[in-house]
């Protein structure tokens, strides 16, 4: 079965909500979880996501960003926070940069990667963020 987050092409999981993002499906079919039109359009909203995390919630690290994408109400943060860093071979403590491509696409891929728990492409992240 294909995950849930790829067949949203919302492969971070982003939950619904009013924002207009580009390339949002309006009469999405999952109750819970953003649909996009394509892969693209999905990463790149996750990316604009961390983003504001970073710059307005005040998220600095890695650990950060996890915690509350990923609270202990809903996720096993601590399994989540262990396995990006050991697939993206960064550390918790590292400082999340939302414009330095590399940081943030390493970040969102290996979330991907907890998320559906499959191995992204990561050329679609890289790309996504020259869409931003």
């Amino acid at each position: 079965m294909i995950p849930r987050g790829i067949r949203n092409n919302n492969p971070l999981n982003l939950r619904k909500t009013s924002i207009a993002w580009r390339g949002k499906k309006l009469e999405g079919t999952d109750p819970d979880f953003e649909q996009f039109d394509n892969m693209y359009n999905g990463i790149r909203a996750a990316l604009v996501n961390i983003r504001t995390m970073v710059r307005v919630h005040g998220c600095k690290t890695v650990e950060d960003v996890i915690r509350r994408w990923a609270p202990a109400s809903e996720n096993d943060t601590e399994a989540y926070i262990r396995t990006v860093c050991t697939k993206a071979r960064i550390r918790r403590t590292d400082k999340v940069l939302p414009n330095v491509k590399d940081n943030i696409c390493k970040l969102a891929w290996a979330m991907a990667y907890v998320e559906n728990g499959q191995t992204l492409n990561y050329r679609l992240f890289t790309q996504a963020f020259l869409m931003m």
